[in-house]
């Protein structure tokens, strides 16, 4: 894959997947554990809820039979029981119900039989009469009972009326009970938060809930612990909580029951908010990562970008020159980067010595040829100057013969002369005299004396103005740039156009590109051009490009010949503006 082809790529992917996996389980983690949390809390709640219920109605059935106890104790209530007389008994006890904010009075005499009754239906007091819990206060001892009313559970507290006489004596019974209603509910949900319900005999009576919903409530009465129900789209967690003693509820299982619901539905509501939070913070944090891994896979490869382009560089050019800017200004610069940058530099140069003391060796051990190419070279113009002088032994010379004679003698010297300079230019190390010089101004004039040296075509100019001034070393420059204009000439074959020059700007950089439109060079030839001696063209000395490629180099820069054979030959030079 082509994404992952690169460094950077790969590690900005790498970071970025690690950055959503541990942010992704850190939050599936946090919702997890806020989610079981919120259910244990709903569990608590309901626990505590059914509690205080317990202790809210213990509270009452205590305040309740205190008071009855009180009320029972009164003379005036005893002496009206010892009576058995139901009328003597309802002018003493009206107003008890009053006073003891209850939804029911019932008074019995030692028999059982109702005396009076206050609150409630003519029924219920009947119903009340004849409860276990009013032979157990006639037995002398207090009770609690609880009976259906089609709008809740009454609780009945009982307790015993007696005279305490040196022998104590039973007068009857006094009975206050309070209602388990719809009211009662609201009133035990403003106080803990959570609906209320109360039922008995598999029905519920009582509820802060629409009655609507009564027969769906009225299965969780026979559950035991907490369970779930469904109420109108809403999850409600129930918890019912028996309101008898075990022994008072009888054989059947569907005694009174309090139960006790609180909405999950609403508790995962508020969740939700939470979540969306955690989502919406754990794409910011994702985003963050990605543009974090995004600046660290950056801050690693773009040094080794810059090194890579550098060497590519070199690999295409051969310019070990080029060198890898080291900063150390930048606080987020790698040091292996710049490690290895340095060492990279520190290989150039130890690479291009390399070159140079080869190149030097190269030249020294090219002395030792240079002895059969002087041989040969010189031995021609030797006799041609010994047969002239020879010449001029003969007596009774004429004038004309004298002439001829002296002019071989003088072209000889000459070529004599150029044979022995081109040797020392290539045998010894050169000088270079390096100052500022305009390069467009200093290729006109090369390209001038190159169309002086002889019949040719001439040499079309293309010179890029951005070419500022280059330092350089402009008479060695110029007599390289002669030569190269010169041989280009000779290859175009007497045509009168096919050679170019032009210049351009490179970066730091400036490229001379001379082009001619001749007959090519072999490819098994094209690999000797810069070999000192080896020439095809007759009666040079085969100096020329390996001189131009001293100095060139000399002036740090590149020198390449490509050429195809039957479309031309290219000399591309490639110069450091500042060297």
């Amino acid at each position: 894959m082509k994404i992952l082809s690169s460094l950077r790529s790969r590690i900005f992917l790498a970071s970025a997947v690690l950055a959503v996996l541990c942010i992704g389980m850190a939050i599936y983690l946090v919702g997890a554990r806020v989610t079981e949390e919120a259910e244990a809390t709903l569990e608590r709640e309901i626990v505590g809820t059914a509690a205080q219920v317990d202790h809210l109605r213990t509270e009452r059935t205590q305040t309740f039979t205190l008071m009855a106890r009180l009320i029972a104790d009164l003379p005036k209530l005893k002496a009206a029981l010892e009576t058995d007389d139901p009328n003597t008994v309802k002018d003493i006890a009206d107003g008890y119900q009053t006073l003891l904010n209850a939804s029911l009075v019932l008074l019995t005499n030692k028999r059982g039989d109702v005396l009076y009754a206050a609150g409630g239906s003519p029924r219920a007091a009947a119903i009340a009469a004849n409860q276990p819990s009013v032979r157990d206060a006639l037995a002398g001892r207090d009770s609690l009972s609880l009976l259906p009313q089609p709008n809740g559970l009454l609780q009945i507290v009982t307790v015993p009326v007696a005279l305490e006489r040196p022998h104590p004596e039973m007068l009857g019974t006094l009975s206050a009970g309070f209602l388990l209603d719809d009211a009662l509910a609201k009133e035990l949900k403003q106080i803990t938060g959570s609906d209320i319900a109360f039922g008995m005999d598999g029905q519920i009576l009582a509820a802060t809930l629409p009655r609507d919903q009564f027969p769906s409530l009225a299965d969780r009465l026979r559950s035991s612990g907490i369970s779930r129900v469904h109420l109108d789209g809403e999850e409600y967690e129930a918890l019912p909580r028996p309101l008898a003693a075990p022994a008072d509820r009888g054989p059947s299982s569907s005694g009174p029951v309090v139960l006790i619901l609180r909405s999950r539905t609403e508790q995962l509501r508020s969740l939700e908010t939470i979540h969306k939070g955690l989502f919406v913070i754990g794409v910011l944090a994702v985003l963050l990562a990605t543009v974090l891994s995004f600046a660290v896979a950056r801050t690693i490869t773009r040094p080794l970008a810059a090194i890579t382009d550098v060497m590519r560089e070199v690999a295409a050019t051969g310019d070990l020159t080029q060198k890898i800017a080291v900063r150390h200004s930048n606080r987020w610069d790698d040091e292996d980067a710049r490690l290895l940058a340095t060492t990279f530099n520190t290989l150039t140069d130890s690479i291009g010595r390399f070159q140079r003391e080869m190149s030097q060796k190269e030249r020294l051990t090219s002395l030792g040829r240079l002895s059969t190419v002087i041989a040969h070279e010189v031995r021609n113009p030797l006799m041609v100057i010994k047969a002239s002088l020879h010449t001029l032994r003969q007596p009774n010379l004429g004038a004309d013969v004298m002439r001829d004679v002296v002019r071989d003698i003088d072209g000889e010297v000459v070529r004599l002369n150029r044979i022995v300079n081109e040797v020392l230019d290539f045998a010894r190390p050169i000088r270079f005299d390096l100052a500022p010089v305009d390069l467009n101004a200093l290729c006109r004039e090369s390209a001038t004396a190159a169309q002086a040296s002889g019949p040719g075509p001439d040499v079309e100019l293309d010179l890029d103005p951005a070419v500022a001034d280059v330092t350089t070393d402009p008479e060695r420059l110029r007599i390289a740039l002669v030569n190269m204009l010169v041989n280009a000439r000779h290859a175009v074959n007497g045509n009168r156009t096919g050679v170019t020059l032009h210049t351009r700007l490179s970066g730091d950089r400036v490229r001379i590109v001379i082009a001619d439109r001749g007959a090519g060079i072999e490819p098994s030839e094209l690999a000797h051009v810069f070999d000192p001696y080896f020439t095809t063209k007759r009666g040079g000395t085969g100096l020329g490009l390996p001189i131009a490629k001293n100095i060139v180099e000399g002036l740090g820069g590149t020198i390449t010949v490509s050429s195809i054979v039957g479309r031309g030959t290219e000399i591309r030079i490639e110069l450091p503006q500042r060297t």
